[in-house]
C-alpha cells in the first residue's frame, strides 16, 4: 500500500503541475485526494500509486525528450483511474474522467484532447503519430523489460487483481495478453526503450507463456 503523507512526491508534482492552470487550491487538493483514494483501493495490487510513481520517475528522467510533458503527466495520473479487472472499457472511462477533471482545472482544450488520446492508446499499445504518446506507452510497459525477479513480482500482483477469476479462465486471458505483445513487430515504440528493453521483455513474456 502506498503511504499517504503530505510529502508524497506524486502529490507534490500534482500541485505544481495543476497550479500552472488552476488557482483554486481546494479543487486541486480535492482532485488529488480523489486520485489517491482511487489508486489506493484494496483490490489494486499493481495498478496503484506505486505504478504511477514508476511512470512519473520515467517521465521526469525523459522530460528533455518530451514535447508536452504536462499533458503526458496528466495522462499518467488518469490512465488507470478506472480499473476494474473484468471491465472491458476501463481506458475509455478513465479518459472520459480525465477530460472532465482537466476541463475543470483550466487545462487548454487542445491538450485535454491529447491527454484523452494518450489514455485511449493504452487499449492496444500500438504506435501512434504522437511522439509523447509513444513515450507514454513505453513508460507504461517498461515493467515487461525488467529483471526476471521483478517481472515475476509484477505477474503475481496482476494475478491477485484477478483473484476472483478461476485459474483456467485466467490462463486463457493472460495468454491472450502475452500473445498480443509477442505478436507486435515492436513492443517498445521509441528507439531508447526498444534498445534497452525489447529483448528482455520478449524473454520474460515467452517464459511466462511457457509456464502457462
Amino acid at each position: 500500500m502506498y503511504i499517504n503523507t503530505l510529502m508524497n512526491p506524486l502529490r507534490t508534482i500534482w500541485v505544481g503541475l495543476t497550479s500552472n492552470y488552476c488557482g483554486d487550491a481546494n479543487l486541486v487538493e480535492d482532485y488529488w485526494l480523489e486520485i489517491e483514494k482511487t489508486y489506493n483501493s484494496p483490490h489494486r495490487h499493481y495498478h496503484n500509486l506505486s505504478h504511477l510513481d514508476h511512470l512519473m520517475e520515467l517521465a521526469i528522467s525523459h522530460k528533455e525528450y518530451l514535447i508536452d510533458p504536462d499533458t503526458l503527466m496528466f495522462s499518467i495520473y488518469y490512465h488507470d483511474f478506472v480499473y476494474k479487472p473484468l471491465n472491458p472499457n476501463n481506458e475509455q472511462r478513465s479518459a472520459n474522467i480525465a477530460r472532465k477533471r482537466l476541463n475543470k482545472l483550466g487545462f487548454p482544450p487542445e491538450q485535454i484532447n491529447k491527454c484523452y488520446k494518450q489514455i485511449l492508446a493504452t487499449i492496444d499499445h500500438q504506435s501512434t503519430g504522437d511522439r509523447d504518446a509513444n513515450y507514454f506507452l513505453d513508460f507504461d510497459v517498461a515493467i515487461l523489460g525488467s529483471s526476471p525477479s521483478r517481472y515475476t513480482s509484477y505477474t503475481n500482483k496482476i494475478r491477485k487483481e484477478f483473484s476472483m477469476v478461476p485459474d483456467l479462465v485466467y490462463r486463457k486471458g493472460r495468454i491472450k495478453v502475452i500473445c498480443h505483445f509477442l505478436n507486435m513487430e515492436r513492443i517498445f515504440k521509441t528507439e531508447e526503450f526498444f534498445t534497452r528493453y525489447e529483448q528482455q521483455a520478449r524473454t520474460n513474456l515467452q517464459k511466462e507463456l511457457d509456464k502457462l
